[in-house]
């Protein structure tokens, strides 16, 4: 039994243009480009979108729908970008307006849709409106589109409240008045440098309704929703209180004070309303951490955003039974609303999924971690995960690297770090640098191909080999197994789209579901197991001996997912 399809991938013509079915959202495979990290076209050590924009050709042939660019807005850059100073206009780290535009016409004359950032619920403490808020001192009309409060204590040198900050410690800053002495506090439910909006105030709303038009204007297909669940405060922004201190999302009935507000709904129903304004199906995503799928499923109804991250899914370890659990609760929680349900292995935030699999059979899967487990298991288990996430009904969410089964740089020195939350105790682990090490193009050069000035983070000296050039051609490679489940998943009727899978009797720890025409089993244990085949051999994970026929026993290898053809 081979890894994959031996047949080559059909071409895609430069001047295709996205794909213009109804839906195309349904059943996208978009793949997320952190631009910082993907690839350097001026020499910096930084990548940018002329970085992007040339190694485009190379994202429609891997044979995804459309590309996610994390932010490129004009940024102090105190947590990467999603700390924006001017929502319309491109950082210089990265380039111009006009990059941008080109990028946005070269993805489009490949079939690539493009979907960038959005970050509404905080602005940079550098932008125009915080800057002239904190000059202007207690009496500035602009304090009322963020949150200041006096504080409390006999002189307000308590914060308002007992907020904390997901980055660690409080989230409220002490200002300082024109004339000097101590002011006002604001909420920032991140960094310092990241004041959250106050989106009862109708001026924050006008200008976000106008970014989405600015951005639109420039021939975007969509906007992926940064903190989704957290622009609406409850009102009197009420302490949460000892006991609930650590119940960040809140609980089935509602979110904590800051997060998951029913509040936001209203919101993204205007949103809804701009985007339908325009053609080919412009969508929006949201980024919705929430403590359960039927909360997620809020912000996806018909009059809201087109799609949700499934972090629940995310968030599952390999385990047979809790995988099968999450996967029949995201499907039946979109159901109801009509939205695709989305499943997503890794992101910018969190440890890569060939690193958080590399742990013990059974142990718990954290989504940060240091630990680099065994590099082996970890990339056998990623390569089924991801097999596994393409077979199921739905869009899927591929992150840049994970194509080439990069592993976590879990031994970053110290000093070398630049994750804003490293810096602050008692908040995310603050090792998110990590998952965002710039990506290895080829096999020799002082960045693997990156660029020529070096990189921004250090790269392992493994990293040649784990590069696009090396993989390249290799039936037994990561890169090869993604384009081949990619060329497979968009031509089978039975895969992509679709609410529902049946699921087949199988043993402990082995998943064995069926889709239209199309069967798929898993086996997430650490030991082979036996199995009749249920159709015709399209796709393993693995090599795993010769190819059985339609009913034939076969040995399932430990670790290992099955593509078959009914």
């Amino acid at each position: 039994m081979t890894q994959h399809l031996a047949a080559p991938l059909s071409g895609t013509s430069d001047d295709d243009a996205p794909d213009h079915r109804p839906g195309w959202w349904r059943d996208a495979v978009i793949y997320q480009v952190y631009p910082r990290s993907f690839a350097d076209g001026n020499g910096d050590g930084m990548g940018d979108l002329d970085g992007v924009r040339r190694r485009l050709p190379y994202l429609r042939d891997l044979g995804v729908d459309a590309v996610w660019l994390s932010p490129f807005y004009a940024s102090p850059q105190a947590d990467a970008g999603y700390d924006v100073a001017d929502y319309r206009a491109i950082d210089p780290m990265f380039g111009t307006l006009l990059d941008a535009d080109a990028l946005i016409h070269d993805a489009h004359a490949l079939g690539l849709r493009v979907i960038v950032d959005l970050v509404p619920n905080h602005s940079s403490s550098e932008h125009d409106w915080f800057r002239r808020a904190l000059r202007e001192g207690p009496d500035s009309p602009l304090r009322d589109r963020y949150h200041f409060r006096p504080g409390k204590g006999a002189d307000g040198e308590l914060p308002p409240n007992d907020w904390e900050s997901v980055f660690g410690g409080p989230a409220w800053t002490r200002t300082t008045d024109p004339d000097g002495t101590p002011g006002d506090w604001y909420l920032h439910l991140f960094a310092p440098e990241q004041p959250d909006f106050n989106w009862d105030h109708p001026a924050v709303a006008d200008e976000f309704r106008s970014i989405l038009r600015f951005w639109l204007d420039m021939g975007v297909d969509g906007f992926r929703v940064d903190v989704a669940h957290g622009l609406v405060k409850a009102p009197g922004l009420p302490d949460v209180g000892a006991a609930d201190r650590l119940r960040l999302l809140g609980t089935a009935d509602g979110g904590t004070p800051f997060f998951d507000q029913d509040g936001v709904h209203e919101i993204y129903r205007q949103w809804r309303r701009i985007l339908d304004e325009y053609p080919g199906e412009r969508i929006a995503v949201a980024e919705a951490w929430t403590p359960t799928v039927e909360r997620t499923a809020h912000y996806v109804r018909p009059d809201e955003l087109h799609q949700a991250f499934n972090f629940q899914y995310l968030s599952t370890s390999w385990e047979g039974a809790a995988l099968r659990e999450v996967i029949d609760l995201s499907l039946a929680a979109m159901r109801p609303v009509g939205a695709p349900a989305t499943w997503v292995l890794s992101n910018h935030d969190v440890t890569r999924h060939a690193t958080r699999f590399a742990g013990p059979s059974g142990a718990p899967t954290p989504t940060q971690t240091r630990d680099p487990g065994d590099r082996t298991v970890g990339l056998r288990r990623a390569r089924a995960a991801t097999l596994l996430m393409l077979a199921l009904p739905g869009s899927a969410y591929v992150y840049q690297g994970e194509e080439l089964g990069l592993p976590d740089v879990t031994d970053l020195p110290d000093e070398a770090r630049q994750d804003p939350s490293y810096f602050r105790a008692d908040g995310q682990d603050g090792f998110r640098d990590g998952c965002r090490v710039p990506i290895p193009w080829t096999r020799e050069g002082g960045s693997y191909g990156f660029g020529t000035g070096g990189s921004w983070l250090p790269q392992p000296p493994t990293w040649g080999g784990l590069s696009v050039e090396a993989q390249t051609g290799d039936p037994d490679s990561t890169l090869e197994l993604y384009r081949s489940a990619l060329a497979i998943r968009k031509a089978h009727p039975g895969l992509g789209a679709g609410t529902a899978v049946e699921w087949r009797d199988a043993p402990a720890g082995v998943l064995s579901f069926t889709r239209p025409g199309f069967a798929c089993t898993v086996n997430t244990t650490g030991t082979p197991v036996r199995l009749p085949a249920p159709g015709r051999f399209l796709l393993a994970s693995r090599p795993a001996g010769t190819e059985p026929a339609p009913g034939e026993e076969f040995e399932l290898p430990a670790d290992t997912t099955v593509w078959w053809s009914l």
